[in-house]
């Protein structure tokens, strides 16, 4: 068995919680938060709930850590510190900033004879992946990544951390005439305020000023200030009532040619009813994958893209073999 650790616990740790659960080499074995860890409860019975300031009291305890904080301020922090104790895999999903994290976490996990897997949900991820084949086989072409429509639980949660901001949801829309164009084999050339628009809806405090949160969120770099953005206001009850669920999904496309005139389109795509409980197993399946790079001691950070299939899955090389080459 695979010891598990959960370092936060909210929507995307409660999804690792349900995807352990589906697989039978892992087992949660504490959950660590910022909280008052009394007025935590998880959906395991029998694991403890911890606060964060005594997590290395479980250096030795634990295989791998799955961190669940967000991208804007947890992680970066986060990360980097606690593979100095422990094999890590986030979903670091700050683009612009991933090679920093690398870096970052790179160094620490050489450094301290630990694993550090970064940016491993569906995008950066997954779709990371599907790009990287895609355009190994296909190289005379264009590569176009739409999101959406859904929620994204990282900018979401970078609006809820905007002073005055009680809670939000903010969602990605793919720009219609875009995709279809993409499909057709067109290869348009797109901005990338061309291929989405933002839409968010913001339960700000009594008395805040809207107008500053209007303005904070759409010239947030690297996440905001390049797109389209559309804030609503609204109530606490209509954002429970209209917003509960965080389904997400989104398409990454390959159009190229072999030869003169001979033109092939790639396609991958995610429908998602939960984009927590699917990230979360995504983090499961790549914890599998540290604990054994860090068994044969290949430490320092690694990525969707340096890591095999074979890694991930629960499956021994015979069965994947036999069942699924």
């Amino acid at each position: 068995m695979i010891k598990i650790g959960i370092f936060g616990y909210g929507n995307l740790a409660r999804g690792v919680e349900a995807a352990i659960k589906k697989n039978d080499d892992l087992e949660l074995v504490a959950v660590f938060t910022r909280r008052d860890a009394s007025s935590v409860k998880i959906n395991t019975k029998g694991v403890n709930v911890y606060n964060a300031k005594d997590v290395l009291l479980f250096k030795d305890k634990i295989d791998v850590m799955i961190l669940c904080g967000g991208s804007a301020t947890d992680l970066p922090e986060q990360t980097p510190e606690l593979v100095k104790a422990f094999n890590v895999v986030d979903s670091f999903d700050t683009h612009a900033r991933i090679y920093e994290h690398y870096q970052a976490v790179d160094k620490n996990g050489k450094a301290n004879s630990h694993v550090g897997i970064i940016s491993t949900g569906w995008d950066p991820g997954m779709f990371s992946l599907n790009r990287g084949v895609m355009e190994a086989i296909l190289p005379d072409g264009k590569t176009y990544t739409f999101w959406g429509k859904g929620v994204s639980q990282g900018h979401s949660d970078a609006i809820r951390r905007i002073k005055g901001v009680v809670d939000a949801r903010q969602y990605t829309i793919p720009v219609d005439s875009a995709l279809a164009s993409v499909r057709n084999g067109e290869n348009p050339v797109l901005s990338t305020r061309q291929k989405h628009t933002r839409e968010c809806f913001v339960v700000a405090e009594d008395g805040a000023d809207k107008a500053r949160i209007e303005r904070e969120i759409k010239t947030m770099p690297n996440y905001f200030d390049e797109y389209d953005t559309t804030v609503h206001f609204i109530s606490l009850e209509e954002l429970k009532k209209n917003h509960n669920g965080i389904p997400h999904g989104g398409f990454v496309i390959r159009s190229g040619e072999t030869s003169n005139g001979v033109k092939h389109v790639i396609e991958y795509n995610l429908k998602l009813d939960s984009n927590p409980e699917f990230t979360g197993s995504i983090l499961a399946a790549y914890a599998r994958a540290a604990y054994r790079i860090a068994n044969r001691r290949d430490f320092g950070c690694k990525t969707v893209l340096d890591i095999s299939a074979s890694d991930i899955s629960r499956y021994t090389t015979e069965e994947l073999l036999k069942h699924t080459l």
